[in-house]
């Protein structure tokens, strides 16, 4: 699949970059000097977590129903938007939509916790709780748009949501020209895919990383296998990157692809002990999605000795329920 295909280029990820300006945040890149000696590297944080909606989503679902105002005109949402969600996506489509004035429906699944679904009713988005999964999740959000008329704003399958969240991209290249890595999550492809998308325009010797979860990989599945496949989703601390990427995928799975360099998986140990050590030394209290650069450092022994690197903090998503389960898990 060629760029004119995907629909994701460098001109679209600037048209989204003019589109959501003044209503997302440029978030800042810091250097972390603890990360930075202990690899032997510049080792920079891009804080997607100080994100107003609390993770890197807002990028995309502003694009998306603000690309779809400018084309169709307002009316044409006014019976509403919906989605389903592991909980960033859901919350950064209510906060869009409440800007907006459009009404918002957000399917969750059972898995999703219960502090991310009261965020997402915070905004005022009706939530409904399907299922144990994404893809059953999203039958209600189909049920939804056959039947009443609302409009699917997709958690990252679709070239509007990628080139939002591509925008990452230019402001790292403009923050840190000099850039030689960048470690990222990855789940759906939306946010590696966008962010790949708009690198690998500008500066293509910079090398991409993927960080999926071991267990319930949708993606790493589907690359294992060649194409989209369907995987049984696990509970996990990184559950943003959870949910399966869709056996009909028409954008992010080809993109990411084009787009990715290496690609490693990270265990529950691994995301616990990198979620304490960026509280403990960076004082940034993120979900286990958001830890999963520094897990992979960690873990996989990655050799980023004498680079500029970028870790993507995605989100801050997290209860201290949680937080107090990743100390479980890493003994502390």
């Amino acid at each position: 699949m060629t760029q004119a295909t995907h629909g994701v280029t460098l001109a679209s990820i600037y048209e989204a970059r003019a589109r959501i300006q003044g209503q997302v945040a440029r978030t800042p890149l810091v250097r972390s000097l603890a990360l930075s000696e202990r690899f032997g590297a510049e080792v920079h944080l891009k804080l997607e977590n100080q994100q107003p909606s609390g993770a890197f989503k807002l990028r995309g679902a502003t694009n998306m129903i603000a690309a779809l105002m400018e084309k169709h005109g307002a009316e044409s949402l006014q019976r509403g938007v919906t989605t389903a969600s592991t909980g960033n996506h859901g919350r950064a489509v209510a906060f869009a939509a409440a800007r907006l004035g459009v009404p918002a429906v957000v399917c969750l699944s059972e898995l999703v916790p219960s502090n991310k679904v009261h965020a997402i009713e915070a905004l005022g988005a009706e939530v409904r709780r399907v299922g144990r999964s994404q893809d059953e999740a999203f039958k209600e959000v189909a049920r939804l748009v056959d039947e009443q008329g609302m409009t699917l704003i997709p958690p990252f399958d679709h070239p509007l949501i990628a080139s939002g969240q591509g925008t990452i991209g230019i402001e790292l290249i403009e923050d840190q020209p000099a850039l030689d890595r960048i470690i990222v999550g990855l789940s759906g492809g939306g946010l590696l895919g966008g962010i790949g998308a708009a690198i690998k325009a500008i500066r293509p010797e910079v090398q991409i990383t993927g960080v999926s979860l071991s267990q319930g990989a949708a993606m790493w599945e589907s690359l294992q296998a060649g194409h989209p496949v369907d995987v049984e989703e696990v509970e996990s601390l990184g559950d943003s990157l959870g949910g399966g990427i869709g056996l009909d995928n028409a954008c992010t799975f080809a993109l990411v692809r084009e787009v990715m360099d290496d690609h490693v998986q990270v265990s529950e140990s691994a995301i616990a002990r990198a979620m304490i050590e960026l509280l403990e030394h960076e004082k940034m209290l993120v979900e286990g999605a958001a830890a999963v650069g520094l897990a992979a450092l960690d873990e996989h022994g990655l050799d980023i000795r004498g680079q500029k690197v970028a870790l993507i903090l995605s989100g801050n998503g997290i209860d201290l329920a949680t937080f107090d389960r990743a100390r479980s898990i890493a003994g502390r």
